[in-house]
Parts: C-alpha cells; structure tokens; sequence
C-alpha cells in the first residue's frame, strides 16, 4: 500500500465547524503560570519575559505572532518554564505579525538555564549574557550560574518542553555578532525536551547554543539567513536526526555556514570545552546562482572538539569541512575532534585545514572511519534535496546511505542514541518531517512504501477531489482505531477539525458537508493508528 506519511487518524464525521480567533496582546513579564489557548492569536509586543518560578503552557494548535515594530520577542528566564506541547496534527506555530512575513520580523525564542557554560561575565565564570539587547536591569538574559551558589551549573536543568514546534520569520541582528536567532538556547539543561522543532526563515541562525547540555532530536533549519546550527560557549549535549536547507538567495554578512562550532569567543582551552555529539545530520547547502556570502558546510574552529558521525553535507558551498585553527586541528589529531561514517559532497573545495602541516584528506580518509569525500552528491540518491520549495532528503531504496551508519564509537554507543543503519536524517522508510514541518508549504512531500508501518485501512477514498458542498469519505478498517481527520489551509493551520471517536473494523462510509468552508486549495489529514494519510482537496462555490 502506498502510505503518505502525513497526520492523524481516520474520517468519522461530525459537523463542520470553522475555527475563529481572537488576536491576545501580550507584553511585559509573565510572573505567574499561563496558558495560552488555541481558539486565540498571541501577539508578542516588544520583550516578553517569563519570569523565574513561572511556567508558560501552550496548548497545541496555538499560534503566536511577534510584532515586528517592537521587535516582539519571547525570552524564557532562568528558572521559569515553557511548556510548549504540540502534536504532529496540531503544531504550535510561532510566526511574523506580517502580511507579508520577511527574515527578521520579530525576535525569536530564547531560553536561559542554569546549565554549565564556559563564558564569564562581570568577572564571575560560568555566567553568560544572552545576545541581541535583551537583558535587563535584573539580568533576565543571563544564563549559567556563575552568579549563583553551588558550582558551575546544573546538568539536568529543566526549562520545560518544545515539541513539535514551529519558529518562523524571527531572528533580529542587534548589531554585527550580537543579535537574537530563531532559537536561542543559553545554558539549557538536559533536563528539557526539545524534539521536533523547526526554525525557518530566521534573520540570524537558526538554532544557537550558548553552552548548556541540552539534547535535541528532529530538528529542521530552512531558509535561514546565517548558521544553521551554531555551537558555542561549553555546549556539551548531543543532537540525532536534524536536517539544514539552505535558499541559495539568503545568506548573511558575518558568512553563513551549516555548522558553526567554537570553543569560546577567542578560542581558549577553558572548560567545560565546547564538545557537541552530532549523529544523523542532513546538511543542504545552495546550488546554482547563490548568494555571495555562503562559507562552510561545516566550520569547526576556536578550539572546539565536536564529533560528527552518520552525516551527510552536500550543495556547492565554497567549502566543505573547514577545520581552523592550530588548536583545533590538535585536538583532531588527539581524536578529541571525531568525524566517522559522514560524507561531504559538491563543496568547491571539499576539505580545508589552516595549516597546510595537517594533511586533512589523509586524516578524513582514515579507513577505519568510512568517510568520504566527493565530487558529487548524485551516487548518494537522495530524492529532491535541494528542491528548496518542496525538499525531499530521504534516499531512495537503492542507496548506499542507507546501510552506512555506526555507533561502536564511545561517544555514539550511548543510550540518547537510535541505533539506525542509515546516514543522515531520514531513513528510506520514513520521513519524521511529515505533516508538521513547513517549507513553502506544509510538508506532503512524503510518500513512502513503509513495511515499518502496517496499515490498518484499505482503500481510502475522499471524493470529489473538487468539491462545492460535499465530500464523501470511504474506507475498509481492519481493526477498530482511534479515529481523528483535518481539512487545513495549505499555510498549515486547521481550517476546520472533522473527528475525534473511535471506529469499529469494517466498511465505513460517510458524506460531510464543506460548504463553510472559503474557496481554494485544502489539504484532508487523516491516521488510522500509525497509518498517516493527506490528500489535496479543491473547494470551489
């Protein structure tokens, strides 16, 4: 059976309903628990703090908006929370107050923690500031402990949850090398769950770690101006299944690379050293006529020691794998910088080292390590990458990344790790991106042959895929499920919610009406157990 990997779950068909929202202006500080709802707009205005000892819960579905003329911004303080819980059918969406949103529209999320950090502030070690002219008389930006008793950090701080999450548009520069990314994540603690979060759009990065030893699993930069995913200040968590595109037509004046990784501003050997674990990463990087400003693939530099293993970095950067500094190419040499079970692919100049004493080719081509660098990303046969409207990074059936991957390196033999057999982000089976990420438009772009995935519906049918008042739905279940369908707007947001029951095996068969809908193009979500399934439906008076 061919199965789009898209939502929820099947049709069983109550009332149509529209969904209206009313627009809530938040400014200020948060001092006490919140929840922002569903059936209502959030418009940032200007910094909105939430203080220590509060927790934000956002329900799923929620949209929030940042204005862009007070440079809406949402910062969550050291010791508060952010309970940000969506679901794959109902993402929670932060996006630009814009008709027409651009790159830096609005500030972004920053996180603060007590987590361990390398920076010094006022004197005091294991203090950082966060970037972007965000801090406060009361340090609401500051991050780390160094201020606090009881040592440099808490490993396991917990600044709460993002879990299919969506931050779009944010990212202001303050000023050169100073400014807010989509994420900022300053000395967050491997207590809090970030999974399932894309960062799109963003004027700046799209992903920022100041120290801390957060881990992160499916994560998705697209269309960002700078980084990608920028490491830096003592991070030490470790990150599976994340995936950077890049629009050949944005890119940044401080040189934008898919990695960025630094030990501190200057390259010191203080601790704790800036030492992230990398697995399953997909790098896009552009292709064609492209900005000038594109850098690296990957820049590892100021005496950082990161470990990149199961990867793929492909598209015509002026450099692949740019490893700088005397510092950073001993660490690489010591195998305290680890690169194992990765390919780079279609960079100019595929590997560059500072020093021409440190023969890079030869250190990347150690055979133990089954890297390799090439000309070409073609023998790779990854679907549509750098479709950038509609990308599609999974490899087909065929290819050799999908038995590429390894985890006998101490640093990956950990249990955070999935075991997979493939390289890069998505396996040929699977695409996690699927119903809840947006390039251009929601993510469809991901049907698949998936024996990981036994269906237990046959046939389904929505008719007409025209329709003016009516669509009809059939199906043959072969077990009872949980039963739950969406008619979204191709930006993503539920138009309107059909069901949420349960549905005996058997025919089942049904007429709705869509006569309150607007005319144009939807799209019909629907999962029977761990079947997704997502069909275009024109609606037309």
């Amino acid at each position: 059976m061919r199965i789009h990997h898209f939502l929820l779950c099947l049709l069983a068909l109550l009332p149509l309903r529209v969904f209206t929202q009313n627009i809530e202006t938040v400014s200020g500080n948060i001092t006490q628990n919140t929840t922002w709802t569903k059936d209502k707009i959030y418009l940032l205005t200007g910094y909105v703090y939430v203080k220590s000892g509060a927790t934000l819960t956002i329900q799923p579905g929620t949209v929030i908006q940042g204005d862009k003329q007070s440079k809406g911004t949402l910062i969550i303080t050291r010791g508060a929370k952010i309970i940000a819980d969506g679901k794959r059918s109902q993402p929670i969406v932060f996006t630009s107050n814009q008709p027409n949103p651009a790159p830096a529209d609005w500030g972004g999320v920053v996180v603060c923690g007590f987590a361990p950090t390398n920076a010094t502030t006022s004197g005091m070690s294991c203090l950082g500031v966060s970037e972007g002219g965000i801090n406060t008389p009361s340090n609401d930006a500051r991050y780390g402990s160094g201020d606090q008793t009881g040592g440099c950090g808490h490993a396991d701080d917990n600044s709460g949850i993002l879990r299919f999450v969506r931050i779009e548009y944010g990212g202001i520069p303050f000023q050169l090398n100073n400014e807010t990314n989509g994420l900022t994540l300053a000395g967050v603690g491997s207590g809090t769950t970030i999974d399932y979060v894309e960062v799109s759009h963003s004027g700046d990065d799209g992903f920022e770690f100041f120290g801390g030893t957060v881990h992160c699993k499916h994560l998705i930069s697209y269309g960002n101006k700078d980084d990608d995913f920028d490491f830096d200040m003592g991070y030490q968590g470790n990150i599976q299944f994340a995936i950077g595109i890049r629009d050949p037509a944005l890119s940044d004046v401080s040189g934008s690379n898919g990695l960025e990784i630094d030990n501190d501003n200057t390259g010191t050997a203080v601790n704790p050293k800036t030492k992230p674990t990398l697995s399953n990463i997909t790098l896009v990087g552009p292709t064609g006529v492209m900005d000038d400003n594109f850098r690296r693939a990957a820049h590892l530099r100021r005496n950082s020691e990161p470990a990149i293993f199961n990867s793929l970095f492909i598209g015509n950067f002026p450099v692949g794998l740019y490893v700088d500094g005397v510092a950073t190419i001993a660490n690489a040499q010591n195998n305290l910088l680890e690169i194992k079970h990765t390919y780079f692919a279609d960079a100019n100049e595929l590997l560059k080292a500072t020093d021409p004493g440190f023969n890079i080719s030869q250190w990347f081509d150690n055979a133990a390590w089954n890297n390799e660098a090439m000309v070409s990303s073609v023998p790779l046969a990854l679907q549509s990458p750098f479709n950038v409207n509609d990308p599609n990074a999974q490899p087909l059936s065929g290819s050799s990344v999908n038995n590429a991957a390894s985890f006998t390196m101490p640093r990956a033999n950990i249990a955070f790790f999935e075991k997979v057999a493939y390289a890069g982000a998505f396996s040929a089976v699977e695409d996690w991106s699927c119903g809840w990420a947006k390039y251009e438009v929601l993510n469809t772009n991901c049907t698949v042959d998936s024996p990981e995935i036994p269906s237990i519906v046959d046939g389904i049918k929505i008719s007409p895929n025209i329709a003016k008042e009516f669509i009809n739905f059939a199906a043959q279940f072969k077990t009872s499920c949980d039963l739950s369908v969406d008619i979204l707007a191709l930006n993503g947001q539920v138009a309107a919610q059909l069901c949420n029951e349960n549905v005996a095996a058997g025919a089942f068969a049904r007429t709705l009406s869509v006569q309150h809908l607007q005319p144009g193009f939807y799209l019909v979500r629907v999962r029977a157990g761990a079947t997704l399934h997502t069909e275009k439906l024109l609606i037309q008076q």
